[in-house]
Parts: C-alpha cells; structure tokens; sequence
C-alpha cells in the first residue's frame, strides 16, 4: 500500500509539473507579437488613408517644412527676431504633436463609442500629455548632466569649450564621457521601450502621470522586442531622410543656387522634400503605438481573466 501511495504522489507530482510546462508554454504563444502589431498598424493606415492624410498634411507636412525652411534665420537670428522665430517654431512643434495624438486618437478606434471626434479628443488631452511629455524631457536631460561635472573634476575649461567648440580633454576622461553616454542611451532605449505606450494610455484611460506606471506594467515582458522596432524604424527613418536631404538637396543647390546662410528657393524645395519622408513615416508611431496598447491591454485583459478562473 505505501509503494502505491508513493507511485500515486510520483504520478501527481509529474502531472502538475506538465500542468505548470504546458501553462508556461501556452502563455509564451500567447505573447503579443511585433509583426501582428505591424501589420494591424499598416491595415489600419490602407483602410483609413483617405481620413489620415489630411491630418498628417497639416499638421506634419507643413509644420516641418516650415521649421526646415527657418532652420537659416535661427543661426543668425537675435533680439525680438529670435522671439519670433521661437515662438513660430513653438507653435509648430505643439501642432505636430497635436497631429499625433489625434491619429493616436483614431488608431485606437474608440471615437464612435464615445460619441466624439478625434480632433476634439486630442484637444483636451492635450495638456496633460505636454506635461507629461516635458516631464520626461526634463528627467532626460537631468541624467546628462553629470557629463559637466566630469570635465570639471577633470579641469576642463567648461565655459571655453561651450564658447569656441573646441577643447582639450584627457583621454581617461574622454572614455569615461563615452561609457556614460553608452550606458544612457541603453537606458534610454530600455525606458522608451517601457514607456512607449504612455500616450494611447493617457488618451484611452484619461490618465495623466499615473500613465507612466501603467505603461511600465503594460510593456513588462516585452522591452527588448520593442526596442528591435525602435531601432529599426530610427534607422530607416534616418536614412531615407539623410538621402532626401542629401540627394535632393546637393540637385537643388547646383541648380538653383543656395548659399546657405539666407532662406532660398532651393532650401525650401529641399524642405519641402525632405518634410515629405518626414511626414510619410510620422504616421507610423502614433498608429503602430496606439495598436501595440490595444494588443498589450487585451493580453493583460485574458490574464486576469484566467486568473480569475
């Protein structure tokens, strides 16, 4: 009897660790998948081109060529010009994010249930994801500045090298710049990935600050898939607006004429290219955001489902 109650434990004991295996193994096919998210986002973007497209002419297209084009008159520009010019570019910048956050709004499909547009959706958020947003840019530009202190202790002349551009800086402290620059970009990559989805959390579920927790348990599991799309999508971006900029620019120049220092009808064409990649791969983040939330919230839905089984 005691030799068949141990082959009885041996048996449930095997049983629950193929119940646990096969669980693990289920939970691991059920993860969200980039190129589902993908090809949500590039379904949502041929269905919806012709609502899509006005918005991101407006508010992506010309904004950017606007700034490209007044890149000239910022190098040289002072006094109440260069007011002026801040407060346009400032402008600009607060219209291009509005335009992201109103296809954000559209990717997210939930304006009919509301009972409200997208654009008036985008307005009211708008706020809080400016502070939100400025927040975030503060913290980034807070973990830089030990790289000040660093020349400093080192004796650098601080002030010198921001007038002229130019200074002498001991080796060990020029690696000791570069491994923390390295080891803030990976941070940096880390936290993007983790908080990529804060803006469809704070448009969907009203949140301001509280999004950036949400959006860390949302992405948990997932930072390093997220950040293989980041990557990607920063080097394509990049470089077909290099090419843009490069190609269309250096025709433009030869046949136009541009001396660089004053606006010209070549840099302006060359603005206007250049904003137009800009623009055609703009679209692509607020959507393929707002898709990945949507996934993400439905797996952390089926969780708690099961978990309540």
């Amino acid at each position: 009897m005691r030799r068949v109650a141990r082959l009885r434990k041996h048996w449930q004991a095997t049983g629950a660790r193929l119940t646990r295996t096969a669980g693990s193994q289920g939970n691991v096919c059920d993860m969200v998948k980039m190129g589902s998210v993908w090809d949500r986002t590039a379904e949502f973007l041929s269905d919806n081109l012709g609502a899509v497209l006005p918005i991101a002419l407006l508010t992506f297209f010309v904004p950017m060529s606007i700034l490209r084009s007044l890149s000239p008159i910022v190098a040289t520009a002072s006094g109440s010009l260069a007011l002026t010019v801040g407060a346009i570019e400032l402008a600009l910048v607060v219209a291009v994010f509005w335009g992201m956050l109103t296809i954000t709004v559209m990717a997210l499909d939930f304006v009919s249930a509301a009972g409200q547009t997208a654009p008036s959706i985008a307005t009211r958020r708008l706020l809080p994801t400016l502070l939100v947003s400025i927040a975030l840019f503060v913290v980034s530009l807070a973990a830089l500045q030990p790289v000040p202190l660093i020349l400093i202790a080192a004796g650098v002349d601080v002030e010198a090298a921001a007038r002229t551009g130019m200074v002498a800086i001991p080796r060990g402290t020029a690696w000791l710049i570069v491994g923390y620059f390295l080891l803030v970009a990976v941070l940096f990559l880390w936290a993007s990935a983790r908080l990529s989805v804060v803006v469809p959390v704070i448009l969907r579920e009203k949140k301001s600050f509280g999004a950036l927790s949400r959006s860390w348990r949302l992405t948990r599991g997932y930072a390093l898939r997220i950040i293989g799309v980041l990557i990607l999508y920063a080097v394509v971006s990049l470089v077909s607006a290099l090419a843009a900029l490069t190609v269309f620019g250096s025709i433009l120049s030869l046949i136009l004429g541009n001396d660089g220092d004053t606006i010209s009808l070549a840099s302006v064409l060359t603005s206007i290219v250049v904003a137009a990649v800009q623009t055609a791969f703009m679209v692509i983040p607020p959507v393929f955001t707002a898709k990945l939330y949507v996934a993400l919230t439905a797996q952390a839905g089926l969780h708690q489902n099961e978990a309540a089984v």
